[in-house]
C-alpha cells in the first residue's frame, strides 16, 4: 500500500544589520531588530498560521489518517518566542493530537556538520531539547540543514543514535533507482534514508501557481492520481517542502490550501495512506544501500553546496567562522554561544553566491554578493576578537580545555560546599526552633501550674509517747 510522507521545515533567516569596518570593537550587537519582528510577523500572517490552522482542519476532518512532520530550526524558535508566539501555540495544538511528529535538525540551521563533528552534535542535541520541552518528543529520525547528507554525515546520524534521516532524492545520485523506497546509508546500515520525491514536492513548493507551466492549474485529485499510477512496488512517496511555501512561495490566492485540504481525502479514495518518518524507518525494510560520497543537498540544480561554499569569498567565511568552532565550544559562553548559533546560519553564505539560480534569492540589504560578504566580515572580525579576548590564542585547544575543566570542577565543588552550607543553616534554624518551641512550652507550664504546699509532718505513736513517759 502506497504512502505518502508529508513533511514542513520551519526557519527563519536572521538579518544581520549594516556593520562597518569602524564598528569593530565598539559595537557587539549584529542585528536588525526591526527587520527580524517585520519578516517573521509577516510569515506567521500570510503563511504559518493559515497553513497550520489547515493541517489541523485536516487531522481534525481525518482522525488518525492524515499524519504530518515538521521540524524548527531553534533560530527559527527563538525569533517566533519573541515575535510571533502564537505559531509555537498552534504548533503545540497540533501535537496534541497525536499525528504530528517533529524532527531533529542542527539548532544555527548552519553547515557545521561539513566540518566539525562535535559542533554538528551539539547543534543537533541543543534542537533536540527544544523539541523535548515545547512538545515532549524526543526526535528519532535527523533532517540536516537543506537536507544536506553525505555517507559521512549518515555515519555520524547513526552513531548519534537516529533511525533515519531525510535527503534529496537526486538524480545524479540515485541514476536509474527510484526514489520510492527506503533505502540505508552505505557506512550505517541501521540508518534508514527517506529520499524526497524532486518533482512531487516542487509541483507544490516552486510551480503551482506558475500559469506558464504545462501542469497549471494542478488539482488535488490529478496530484493524487499521478500517485497513485506509479508501480506498484513504489510505495513510499515523501513530499518535502519549507511550510512558506504555503503561502509565500504560492501565495493564499492561488487556493494553495484548499489544494492541500483535499489531499486526503483523494488519497484515501486510492488508497493511499499518510505516515510519519518514523512509522516508516519503523515498518519498512531497505531495498539497499545509497552510496553518497559527495555531499547533496535540496538547493539548485546542482544539488551540492556550492551555493554556500562555491566561490572564495563563502569559503573564506566558512573558514574563518570554523577556525573558533573548538573554542566556543569548550568555552561554552552564554553571549559567545548566542551569536555564534545566529552567525553559522546557512543564509548569512547564501547571500554571497555569485551563482544563477532558478529560484529568486532575496538579499536583503544587500547590493551584492561582495556587499554580503563584507559586511559579514566586518561582524566576524569583531566577534573573534571577542572570542579571542576571553581565551587567547595563545592558549591551544587541550590546554583551554584543561583550564576550563578545572574552573568547572572547582565550581561545582564550591557549588556543592554552598548546597551543604545551606543544607546545615536550615538544620540549625529547624533545631533553634524546636529548642524555642520547648523552652516556650515548659515556661508556659511553670506559669499554669499551681503551687505545692509543703508536707504536714507525721506523729507516730511511739514520738507521741515518749514525752509522756519523761513527765512520770
Amino acid at each position: 500500500m502506497k504512502t505518502i510522507c508529508l513533511y514542513f521545515e520551519i526557519h527563519q533567516i536572521i538579518h544581520l544589520k549594516r556593520y562597518r569596518f569602524f564598528d569593530i570593537g565598539t559595537d557587539h550587537y549584529y542585528y536588525d531588530d526591526y527587520e527580524n519582528e517585520r519578516s517573521i510577523s509577516d510569515i506567521a500572517e500570510r503563511s504559518y498560521m493559515p497553513a497550520l490552522n489547515t493541517l489541523l482542519d485536516m487531522i481534525k476532518s481525518n482522525g488518525k489518517y492524515f499524519k504530518v512532520a515538521f521540524s524548527l530550526s531553534g533560530v527559527g524558535i527563538e525569533q517566533l518566542e519573541m515575535h510571533a508566539p502564537q505559531v509555537l501555540e498552534k504548533l503545540q495544538e497540533l501535537n496534541n493530537t497525536g499525528c504530528v511528529e517533529f524532527l531533529a535538525e542542527p539548532y544555527s540551521h548552519g553547515l557545521s556538520s561539513l566540518v566539525n563533528e562535535e559542533c554538528f552534535a551539539a547543534d543537533v542535541k541543543k534542537q533536540m531539547a527544544k523539541m523535548k520541552e515545547y512538545f515532549g518528543q524526543t526526535p528519532t529520525v535527523l533532517r540536516n540543514s537543506s537536507l544536506i547528507y553525505s555517507d559521512d554525515i549518515g555515519l555520524q546520524a547513526s552513531q548519534m543514535g537516529f533511525k533515519g534521516m531525510l535527503t534529496e532524492g537526486a538524480k545524479h545520485v540515485l541514476g536509474w533507482k527510484s526514489p520510492h523506497y527506503v533505502y540505508h546509508c552505505a557506512l550505517a546500515p541501521n540508518l534508514k534514508l527517506l529520499l524526497r520525491d524532486v518533482k512531487l514536492s516542487d509541483d507544490i513548493s516552486l510551480r503551482f501557481n506558475n500559469s506558464e507551466w504545462e501542469g497549471y492549474p494542478l488539482f488535488a485529485d490529478n496530484y493524487i492520481k499521478e500517485i497513485a499510477s506509479l508501480p506498484d512496488e513504489e510505495q513510499i512517496i515523501n513530499i518535502f517542502m519549507e511550510l512558506s511555501a504555503l503561502g509565500i512561495a504560492q501565495p493564499l490566492s492561488s487556493n494553495i490550501l484548499d489544494f492541500i485540504n483535499a489531499l486526503p481525502a483523494c488519497a484515501k479514495e486510492k488508497g493511499i495512506t499518510f505516515s510519519t518518518p518514523t512509522e516508516i524507518c519503523m515498518k519498512t525494510k531497505s531495498v539497499s544501500a545509497l552510496d553518497v560520497p559527495d555531499t547533496l543537498s535540496w538547493v539548485d540544480e546542482e544539488r551540492d553546496v556550492s551555493c554556500w561554499l562555491g566561490n572564495p569569498m563563502q569559503r573564506e567565511a566558512f573558514n574563518k567562522l570554523y577556525s573558533v568552532a573548538d573554542r566556543v565550544r569548550i568555552a561554552n559562553d552564554s553571549k559567545i554561544n548566542l551569536d555564534w548559533d545566529y552567525l553559522q546560519a546557512s543564509n548569512n553564505f547564501r547571500f554571497m553566491t555569485t551563482k544563477p539560480s532558478n529560484v529568486g534569492l532575496d538579499r536583503g540589504i544587500y547590493s551584492s554578493p561582495f556587499d554580503a560578504f563584507t559586511n559579514y566580515m566586518n561582524i566576524l572580525g569583531d566577534f573573534l576578537n571577542r572570542v579571542n579576548r576571553l581565551y587567547p590564542d595563545s592558549i591551544d585547544n587541550d590546554e583551554l580545555e584543561a583550564l576550563l575543566t578545572t574552573i568547572r570542577n572547582q565550581g561545582e565543588e564550591i557549588e556543592m560546599k554552598e548546597k551543604e552550607i545551606t543544607r546545615l543553616q536550615a538544620k540549625i534554624e529547624k533545631i533553634e526552633a524546636a529548642s524555642d518551641k520547648l523552652r516556650e512550652k515548659v515556661d508556659k507550664a511553670k506559669a499554669v501550674a499551681p503551687a505545692k504546699k509543703p508536707a504536714a509532718k507525721k506523729t507516730t505513736k511511739k514520738a507521741a509517747e515518749k514525752p509522756a513517759e519523761k513527765a512520770e
